[in-house]
């Protein structure tokens, strides 16, 4: 449940010192990513009001569509 959080966490640990630009996008990963488990979190909280019911789905396409920018981003060296 939280590989979305430990993968950027192992990459930008590992890879911190020797990769500059690896240094920075794992930690703008990370971010996203924690921020990404807050709305989640806080989505799954409104369930008991019935609008999580509609947040969740937004929350997981967003996230999904974002992660994909990001990428191609990243590889065009942004």
């Amino acid at each position: 449940p939280f590989g979305n959080i430990l993968g950027p966490l192992v990459v930008w640990q590992i890879k911190k010192n020797e990769m500059p630009f690896v240094d920075d996008q794992a930690k703008e990963s990370l971010n996203f990513q924690i921020t990404v488990m807050i709305a989640v979190l806080v989505s799954a909280a409104l369930t008991v009001v019935l609008i999580g019911f509609l947040l969740l789905p937004i929350v997981g396409i967003a996230a999904l569509v974002f992660t994909i920018i990001g990428a191609i981003k990243a590889n065009g060296g942004e």
